[in-house]
């Protein structure tokens, strides 16, 4: 190849990079805005000390706060809460979604 090929070449590959990383930058834009949505949803739905149960469960099983959240954030959008979510009914939810878990137990002989 020529210098002038390669030189357009290069200059190709630089703004096919740029573009890419433009679009990585918009899309973290929104999946930042999405998220402080959710955030300010789940703020208006639930109770501080709910809040709170659900940020510790999301320590332990980050799967299950993250179907509980979209369930709530779905909720609040359709407006079926009357008012927020407290402490004692996040608990009541969470023991119905762990009645259909197994729990597998091994014993040493």
């Amino acid at each position: 190849m020529s210098d002038p090929e390669l030189d357009e070449l290069r200059r190709r590959k630089l703004r096919e990079l740029e573009q890419q990383a433009v679009r990585e930058e918009a899309h973290q834009a929104q999946r930042a805005e999405a998220d402080a949505q959710k955030q300010a949803i789940l703020r208006a739905a639930l109770t501080p000390e709910a809040r709170e149960r659900l940020n510790r469960v999301a320590m332990v099983r980050p799967e299950l706060a993250a179907n509980l959240e979209a369930q709530i954030v779905q909720l609040a959008a359709a407006g079926r809460l009357a008012s927020p979510i407290t402490d004692e009914q996040l608990k009541q939810v969470l023991a119905q979604s762990e009645q259909g878990r197994r729990d597998i137990k091994i014993e040493r002989r």
